[in-house]
């Protein structure tokens, strides 16, 4: 019995130790390049096939990060019926996500995509029934999800160390996509309703509502209420770049403040508890307040693997070392986000407070 446990550990040894298969889907999300610099630095990660209907797009990150032209692949259908990867990367635009996931759901084969998991709560769930038909994970990949910062707030609120939450504030956003330069071919999806969802409401509410989703260990809102402008209609004609969020919960709010009108790029959340409130400074430290002149900043604890490192906790689910569920980027905790999202923009496109749950449709 004790010969054949040391054989089987060693044997889940020898395979975490193997590098980590991944194939791409999409390269449209302008993100890709962050994960190409990190990836083929790495040697714990291989990547076995690229999927992207514009050939010029693929050569274009080929020559930047020399890749070999046979990685290419026309479709996801065609990469993953050639290849055998042990997971998907989605870097496709929001609208894309629903068929990414369907096709990994077919070949069996686990997928984390980049925030945010759908354009609709109907989009949403149609990819949780693809999910459970095809027994796959799907994950969410938010920059946040990596913040000791917001790790440490987690801990505190879970310790009672704020006491029962009452307020959170999220702000998210830069300058907006175009004053920033990100690629053309993230730019045309960015700002198009169809594939993005919405504009700044869409791109950057989700970490709002996905920072909230899990410090209230995923319970839905009571009712969103949102006003979205465009306040740079000459550069973004179809989509808002300005909202403001209002969630409801029996005893708390949330407001979410995403904006491309940030005079510089910003990521911060503020929770007031009913004794103390923490504000987070950037991604390694926050400032606790338990009274109105006390004020304490502190280090956040540096993550630990896997949770410090987005494909390394990727590897991590699909190798069944961790359990995902009721995480930031889980499947379970992004439904709620897509549930929140579609909420706000149906709230400032009716200007009025929408109920939750909705129906789906």
């Amino acid at each position: 019995m004790l010969r054949l446990l040391l054989l089987t550990l060693f044997a889940l040894s020898a395979y975490a130790a193997q590098p980590f298969k991944i194939a791409v889907i999409g390269l449209t999300h302008g993100h890709v390049a962050g994960f190409f610099n990190m990836a083929l630095k790495r040697d714990d990660i291989e990547i076995t096939g690229i999927a992207e209907t514009d050939r010029t797009l693929f050569d274009k990150y080929a020559k930047l990060h020399h890749l070999k032209p046979e990685l290419y692949y026309s479709s996801a259908e065609e990469m993953l019926a050639h290849t055998s990867p042990q997971g998907v990367v989605g870097y496709t635009n929001t609208f894309e996500h629903l068929h990414a996931v369907e096709a990994c759901a077919k070949a069996h084969v686990d997928i984390m995509m980049e925030k945010p998991l759908a354009v609709s709560y109907r989009a949403a769930l149609a990819m949780a029934e693809a999910a459970r038909a095809g027994k796959i994970h799907v994950l969410v990949n938010y920059e946040t999800t990596w913040y000791a910062s917001n790790a440490l707030v987690r801990d505190l609120v879970d310790k009672g160390r704020l006491g029962e939450i009452r307020k959170v504030v999220v702000r998210d956003g830069h300058q907006g996509p175009r004053e920033i330069d990100v690629q053309p071919e993230f730019f045309a999806w960015l700002s198009d309703p169809k594939l993005n969802g919405a504009g700044a409401l869409y791109d950057f509410g989700c970490y709002g509502a996905d920072l909230m989703t899990w410090l209230m260990h995923g319970q839905r809102p009571t009712t969103v209420t949102a006003v979205t402008q465009r306040i740079k209609p000459e550069i973004y004609t179809n989509v808002d770049d300005e909202a403001n969020v209002v969630l409801t919960y029996p005893h708390a709010v949330a407001i979410l403040e995403p904006s491309w009108n940030w005079p510089y790029s910003i990521k911060d959340m503020q929770v007031f508890g009913r004794t103390a409130s923490v504000i987070t400074v950037l991604r390694d430290r926050v400032i606790v307040h338990r009274e109105a002149q006390d004020n304490t900043e502190q280090e956040a604890p540096k993550l630990a693997a896997p949770v410090d490192d987005p494909l390394r906790y990727f590897a991590s689910v699909v190798r069944g070392e961790t359990d995902e569920r009721g995480s930031l980027s889980a499947l379970d905790t992004n439904l709620v986000v897509a549930e929140i999202l579609d909420a706000a923009r149906q709230s400032a496109h009716a200007g009025k407070t929408v109920t939750l749950p909705l129906n789906g449709q």
